[in-house]
């Protein structure tokens, strides 16, 4: 078992131990390898030991905030499944379920189509095992099974949703100077982290013609695992036919910005204090997702505002049957209504990306 200078072993030390023993031993690391050990370090990890969602945890997700989330995605689910002449088998995947919320509430109304719970395959694909046991507690009944990896899926069309997936997944940074880009790095200043530079600089030409230009000091952000995730399951796609939908905050086309945020107790954080028990995200390039989706042969909607492809699915509608049924919850349905879609709160922050085989005809996104 390995030992650090101190005669511990490297399993008795906290995260933050182990990632500055890591520095300290082997010099500076990129944002994106300190995202990961944070936020899934194999026994440490945020998503592996801790309860992120709910007012308990860090932060609320959309459909923890109304069912009417959920249940418009799964009227989307059905309208792609007819338009793909209802096969009597498919694979509906979702990447991070969180607490199975949003699954549940989509399936309560997909599951009244006919034939859909029939031809259902439910897939997971998740890493904390705290959310899986919620998830099972929640999904049982539709036999959920859980993916490690994205190789291979069942026969049938692919239906996927991913809600808040992506902006976790590892980035990196790099900084535009004089001399070319430089990767942002994680180092040790007076024993303390502390963000520095790579010294080594990686020429303008190797960077993406949208940041050709840059101002000096401008900062892009890559994230290269979010591209290798949509390329499997684009390329799954277009040999099988289906469809992605991700909601998450992002933007649309590649720009430069420092997005790596920390929330902890529903309140910002800074992204280098208390590593494995903040959660760590970044901004979404939706526009590199789309290149990739493409490259692999899928067709993809214009990019929507989570207020645009909600209103256009029917949410107010919605909130009013629901309102009339419960008269008592009025208020509550109408604030998480606004909290939906009004601009102010999540509607335009959160945007909505689709990539679908081609001839698919998505609700909810413009013409």
């Amino acid at each position: 078992m390995t030992q650090n200078t101190t005669g511990k072993t490297l399993d008795s030390l906290n995260l933050e131990q182990q990632i500055d023993l890591q520095i300290s031993t082997s010099g500076p690391i990129s944002v994106a390898t300190y995202m990961g050990l944070c936020l899934t370090h194999p026994s440490k990890g945020y998503y592996r030991a801790a309860e992120p969602l709910g007012a308990k945890g860090d932060f609320v997700t959309a459909p923890e905030i109304s069912q009417m989330f959920g249940e418009l995605i799964g009227f989307w689910l059905v309208n792609l499944w007819q338009q793909m002449d209802e096969p009597k088998s498919f694979t509906l995947l979702e990447l991070g379920p969180g607490r199975g919320t949003l699954m549940a509430d989509i399936l309560r109304v997909a599951c009244r189509a006919p034939g859909f719970r029939d031809a259902l395959k439910l897939r997971l694909f998740e890493t904390s095992p705290v959310l899986m046991a919620e998830q099972k507690a929640k999904l049982d009944v539709y036999d959920p099974k859980w993916l490690q990896n994205f190789e291979s899926f069942d026969e049938g069309p692919l239906l996927i949703v991913a809600n808040e997936f992506f902006d976790a997944l590892p980035i990196r940074q790099f900084v535009c100077k004089p001399d070319g880009w430089h990767e942002r790095q994680i180092g040790l200043k007076d024993g303390k982290r502390a963000f520095g530079l790579s010294p080594t600089p990686i020429p303008p030409a190797s960077m993406p013609d949208a940041v050709a230009g840059a101002e000096m000091d401008s900062m892009l952000e890559v994230c290269f695992g979010g591209a290798e995730v949509m390329r499997q399951l684009a390329q799954a796609i277009a040999r099988q036919g289906g469809a992605l939908l991700a909601v998450d905050y992002g933007y649309g086309t590649t720009q430069t910005g420092d997005t790596l945020q920390g929330v902890r107790r529903h309140a910002f954080a800074d992204v280098l204090d208390t590593p494995g028990e903040t959660d760590i995200s970044a901004h979404v390039d939706f526009g590199a997702l789309g290149n990739v989706a493409r490259a692999a042969g899928l067709a993809t909607q214009p990019l929507a505002t989570q207020g645009e492809f909600l209103t256009r699915l029917g949410i107010g509608e919605r909130a009013a049957a629901l309102s009339g049924a419960n008269p008592g919850s009025a208020n509550d349905i109408r604030t998480a209504h606004d909290r939906l879609v009004n601009a102010d709160q999540m509607g335009t922050l959160f945007k909505v990306f689709c990539a679908h085989s081609p001839g698919l005809m998505p609700p909810g996104f413009a013409a």
